[in-house]
C-alpha cells in the first residue's frame, strides 16, 4: 500500500494544492493541524474533496466540528497520529532522547507523527518513529511543502515548491489578523531546523 502523509498544513491552501498535484497514493492520511492559520475555509473545502482518513491534531481540538475525529489511524501495519498515540500534543523531535520516545510510543510499532514540523525517521530497536514533516509551516530551513509517503512500510521524504508570491499577496488581501506576522515568520523566510528542534526540545 501506499500511503501519503499529509501533516500540519495550517490553512495554506497554496502549499496543499501543490502537494496535492504529485500525491500518487492509494490512501492519503491528513495527520492533524489542517486547520490553525490563514484561511481555514479554503483549506478545509481541498480537504474535504479528497475522501482522506482525518487525524485531530491540537488544532482541531479548538473547534467542536473536529471533536469526533481519531487521535490514530493504522494502514498497512503502521500507525498514523498527530504527536503520539495516546494525546496530540507531546513533542519529539530529531534530538529527543531514546528512552523518552520509547516511554510515547512503546517498544515496538512503525508510528509517522508530526507537530514538531520537521522530517526525521527514529529507530530505536524494534521501534520506528517517523515525522512527517509540515505542508503549510515547515522548520527545515527553507520555504517549501514537506510530506513524505510510506510504502510497504518504508518512508520516502518528499518537498514540494509552490507559489509563495501568490501565497503573500493572497494573505496581504485577506482580512486575517495574523497576516502580516504569519508571511513574516513563514514565507518571506524559513525557520531553521536546528533552531526548532532547540525550541522543541526546551519545552518538553
Amino acid at each position: 500500500m501506499r500511503v501519503a502523509a499529509l501533516y500540519d498544513v495550517h490553512g495554506m491552501p497554496w502549499a496543499l494544492e501543490s502537494v496535492l498535484a504529485e500525491v500518487d497514493a492509494d490512501e492519503i492520511v491528513l495527520g492533524g493541524d489542517f486547520v490553525g492559520g490563514p484561511c481555514v475555509e479554503e483549506t478545509l473545502a481541498l480537504v474535504d474533496a479528497l475522501g482522506a482518513h482525518l487525524i485531530r491534531g491540537n488544532a482541531e481540538d479548538a473547534d467542536p466540528r473536529f471533536a469526533s475525529l481519531p487521535l490514530t489511524v493504522e494502514l498497512d501495519g503502521v500507525v498514523y497520529c498527530h504527536a503520539a498515540p495516546t494525546a496530540n500534543t507531546p513533542l519529539t523531535t530529531a534530538a529527543t532522547l531514546d528512552a523518552d520516545v520509547v516511554e510515547l510510543f512503546g517498544p515496538t510499532g512503525t508510528f509517522v507523527i508530526g507537530h514538531t514540523h520537521h522530517q526525521f525517521d527514529r529507530r530505536i530497536g524494534a521501534l520506528r518513529v517517523i515525522n512527517a514533516g509540515s505542508v503549510g509551516m515547515p522548520y527545515e530551513g527553507e520555504v517549501a511543502a514537506f510530506w513524505t509517503v510510506v510504502e510497504d512500510g518504508e518512508p520516502a521524504f518528499r518537498k514540494t515548491t509552490f507559489d509563495v508570491e501568490r501565497a503573500v499577496r493572497e494573505l496581504r488581501a485577506s482580512t486575517w489578523p495574523g497576516a502580516e506576522e504569519f508571511i513574516a515568520e513563514n514565507l518571506l523566510q524559513a525557520v531553521p531546523r536546528e533552531a526548532a528542534i532547540e525550541h522543541f526540545e526546551a519545552r518538553r
